[in-house]
C-alpha cells in the first residue's frame, strides 16, 4: 500500500457528543499542522466538522481493518493523532508503527468521569475539569497551541424539545416533554419536537433522518431542551442555548459547549413547571 507521508490521520472513534466536545482539538491541530488532516471515525459525525479536514473516512470500511490486525500491513502516515481511550496502551503501540512521526495521543476524558456502580466516589475530593479543557491541556503539553473553538450564540427564537427513552442512562421521561410542550403552547411560546427515529410520540414534529438536516434546523436558532445526549452537545456546538437534564453523569465535566443550563435529576428542581419557568426567563432576558 502507498504510504501517506503528506497527511496526518486523526482517529476519533467516539459518538456524536464526544465529537462535538473534540472540535477545539480539531481546530487546534488544523491551525498547527495546516490543511493536511484526514479524519477517521464515524463519517456522519466527522463530516459535521469537515472544515478542519482535507478528507474524512468511515472506519467501518474494510480498508481500515489493518489498524486492528496484529499484522503490519497498512500504509504509514506522516503522523497519527489518536483521540480516545486506551487504558492499556495497546492501540497506541500498534498504531505507532503506522506513524512516521511520533504518534500523538489525546485522552478523551478524565478518569472517574463515568459512574462506577461498584464504588461510591461522590465523597472523594477531586478537581473537576470539563472534557474540552481536559483535551486542550494535553495539546498544550505537547507544544501544540490550544485554541478553543468559539460557539456563536444563535437567537433564542422557538423552543426545541428533544425527548428520548433511557437505555443505559436514566432520563427525564418523554411524557415530561409532552407536558412541557403543552405548557409552553398555553403560554404562547413557539415550540416544536425533534424526534429520534423509532420513538412514537403524539403530535407533529421533525424526525431525525440526517444530521445535516438537523444542522440546518439549528441554524435558525432556539432553546434546546433535552436529556444529556449527543444531540444536546450538537445543539450547543451549533450555538443554541441548551437546558440539559443530567442523571448519571457530572455536568461539570460533561455539559454541552456554549450557553447552557445543566440540571441534575433528583438534585435540582426538574419539574415541568420549573423547566417551563427557565424557558420563559431565558426568552424574556434574550428577547
Amino acid at each position: 500500500m502507498q504510504n501517506n507521508y503528506d497527511e496526518i490521520l486523526v482517529v476519533h472513534l467516539g459518538g456524536l457528543g464526544d465529537m462535538c466536545l473534540a472540535e477545539s482539538v480539531f481546530l487546534s491541530c488544523f491551525r498547527h499542522f495546516g490543511n493536511c488532516l484526514a479524519g477517521l471515525g464515524n463519517r456522519r459525525f466527522l463530516d459535521l466538522f469537515s472544515t478542519y479536514f482535507a478528507r474524512t473516512y468511515g472506519v467501518e470500511s474494510r480498508h481500515w481493518l489493518y489498524l486492528f490486525s496484529e499484522k503490519l500491513t497498512g500504509p504509514v502516515w506522516r503522523r497519527i493523532i489518536f483521540i480516545g481511550k486506551d487504558r492499556q496502551g495497546a492501540l497506541r503501540e500498534r498504531w505507532g508503527s503506522y506513524s512516521h512521526e511520533k504518534l500523538i495521543f489525546i485522552d478523551m476524558y478524565p478518569e472517574g468521569s463515568f459512574p462506577d456502580p461498584e464504588k461510591d466516589t461522590s465523597l472523594l475530593p477531586r478537581k473537576k475539569v470539563h472534557v474540552e479543557e481536559y483535551q486542550l491541556r494535553q495539546l498544550g503539553s505537547l507544544g501544540i497551541e490550544p485554541v478553543k473553538a468559539v460557539v456563536i450564540p444563535k437567537k433564542p427564537g422557538r423552543v426545541i424539545l428533544y425527548p428520548e427513552k433511557g437505555f443505559t442512562k436514566g432520563k427525564w421521561v418523554p411524557e415530561n416533554f409532552i407536558v412541557l410542550g403543552d405548557l409552553l403552547e398555553r403560554n404562547d411560546i413557539s415550540r416544536m419536537f425533534l424526534k429520534p427515529a423509532g420513538l412514537d410520540l403524539p403530535g407533529e414534529g421533525v424526525v431525525i433522518h440526517e444530521l445535516m438536516e438537523v444542522k440546518r434546523l439549528f441554524a435558525e436558532g432556539g432553546i434546546f431542551v433535552s436529556n444529556d445526549s449527543g444531540m444536546a452537545h450538537f445543539a450547543g456546538t451549533c450555538g443554541l442555548q441548551t437546558i440539559t437534564v443530567f442523571t448519571d453523569f457530572d455536568p461539570a465535566i460533561w455539559h454541552p459547549r456554549g450557553e447552557n443550563i445543566s440540571l441534575r435529576l433528583n438534585v435540582d428542581n426538574v419539574s415541568v413547571e420549573a423547566v417551563g419557568n427557565m424557558v420563559r426567563g431565558l426568552l424574556e432576558r434574550q428577547g
